[in-house]
């Protein structure tokens, strides 16, 4: 994977311009960057990488093209933590019937953060769609697993810019 310059800084992280996934081939565009908080605490500074940009929140999760979710921590969480907002985010996006045909992926997603323990200040995260591959999760530059399917990404994508997401301050610096 290659990197731009920095295009933003925020909270002393400093987002790359733009993005190459290394096996999506995909150049993406920083579309935009924001911070998480949960009661007042800085939980990560999160970017949303396009093929082009957008400020509406629908045309990003349903673009079939590569993009990326990064997450660069500021505090420590343990897995069941990270694990637990996922899920919650996935439910408050989601209809029951939704929740259950994502059911087995969600459970690899979970496995594989289990897997990390904890997501410490300093790590990075990537959620990276490869169109025809699916969701691959990257943390600190070791690749952690691929989930596969489309609509499970855009499921992913509605934690942070879906009707309810976990954040609207970070949903509304994801969009620009």
């Amino acid at each position: 994977m290659t990197q731009g310059s920095a295009a933003a800084e925020l909270e002393s992280v400093k987002l790359p311009d733009t993005v190459r996934l290394a096996d999506g081939g995909a150049d993406l565009v920083l579309n935009g960057v924001g911070l998480r908080t949960r009661f007042f605490f800085q939980v990560y500074v999160g970017g949303l990488y396009l093929t082009k940009k957008t400020t509406v929140a629908g045309a990003a999760i349903s673009d079939a093209g590569a993009k990326r979710i990064a997450l660069h921590m500021l505090r420590e969480l343990s897995a069941e933590q990270f694990n637990n907002a996922l899920e919650d985010g996935l439910k408050n996006n989601h209809s029951a019937a939704d929740l259950r045909r994502l059911d087995a992926r969600v459970k690899q997603l979970r496995a594989l953060f289990d897997a990390e323990r904890t997501a410490k200040n300093g790590d990075v995260i990537y959620i990276d769609y490869l169109p025809g591959t699916g969701t691959r999760i990257t943390v600190n530059g070791k690749l952690k697993g691929t989930i596969p399917g489309e609509d499970f990404n855009q499921a992913l994508m509605r934690i942070w810019l879906g009707e309810q997401p976990a954040d609207s301050d970070l949903k509304k610096g994801m969009l620009g």
